[in-house]
């Protein structure tokens, strides 16, 4: 099976994300975990999150995603910045041990003029801070483009963290393939050797989730500009080969491409009608 979903809106609660998924024929979703470009949050509803999870059961949904706000940068030069991360990552983490299964997404930080092993340095710290033995949830580095001074533009200085950190195999990698792409990793005419070359770095088994947008951008442009399936320079042809490749077609997918609902539950008919079956995927539990 493919496990495909889209970016949903929290504002009406965990279980009518879930709701909303189904209706536009996703059996995943990611969603933000509060204000992407602020810090505020919601108070935790236990019953709505309750009403998730036995709400995914039902409906055999595969892990769901939640990303971090987009100000999170445990890489900051700024010690109240770091702070912030801290206590969100913090907060986040203990929300989401109420719905088994789930994972934390989150972009790994920006250096700022402080040198990549610098920040490299700073992520690992935080996680190691962040984690206790009571947080279950895995946490997902994401790949990035490489604006200016992000970390994480290469598979090296994700695994750069990964060796830093003390959080072990609850660290994962979100694969972001606009992000790659614009970062220069040519996913169209040399997937294979791009996941070889991932495997050798980090590993295929730390890589748990993928981001599928295509991208406005030529390979290696460091732009981050995500656009719909198949009207970017990846192409829907490349996509097509992602999603039934055989190292990543058990994983979840999740759109975040420039659409409404709409446009999302389109991207995903199309979509499951590219992939070529069941035959070596592996199973969600």
């Amino acid at each position: 099976m493919l496990h495909i979903g889209c970016h949903l809106s929290c504002a009406n609660g965990y279980l009518a994300m879930g709701k909303q998924a189904v209706e536009i024929g996703a059996d995943t979703f990611q969603f933000f975990t509060r204000n992407p470009r602020g810090g505020s949050v919601k108070p935790f509803d236990r019953e709505d999150a309750d009403a998730l999870v036995s709400f995914m059961q039902a409906h055999a949904f595969a892990p769901i995603l939640a990303h971090a706000p987009y100000t999170l940068n445990a890489a900051a030069a700024d010690p109240k910045v770091r702070d912030f991360a801290f206590r969100t990552m913090r907060e986040d983490l203990e929300r989401l041990a109420y719905i088994p299964g789930a994972m934390l997404n989150f972009h790994p930080g920006s250096h700022v003029k402080q040198g990549p092993e610098a920040g490299v340095r700073l992520i690992a710290g935080m996680l190691d801070e962040v984690y206790t033995p009571e947080l279950p949830t895995t946490v997902l580095l994401e790949t990035m483009a490489g604006k200016g001074s992000e970390v994480g533009r290469s598979f090296e200085e994700l695994r750069a963290i990964m060796d830093a950190s003390r959080a072990g195999d609850r660290l994962g990698v979100c694969l972001d393939t606009c992000h790659v792409h614009d970062g220069g990793y040519d996913i169209v005419n040399r997937l294979d050797e791009v996941l070889e070359e991932f495997d050798r770095i980090i590993g295929l088994e730390r890589l748990k989730a993928i981001h599928l947008n295509d991208s406005k951008n030529p390979l290696g442009s460091r732009k981050d500009r995500h656009e719909k399936i198949g009207q970017g320079s990846i192409g829907l042809a490349a996509m097509e080969r992602i999603i039934n490749h055989e190292a990543l077609r058990g994983l979840p997918f999740y759109l975040e491409t420039p659409n409404e609902l709409d446009g999302y539950a389109a991207e995903i008919r199309l979509l499951r009608g590219a992939y070529h079956g069941d035959e070596g995927a592996e199973e969600h539990v």
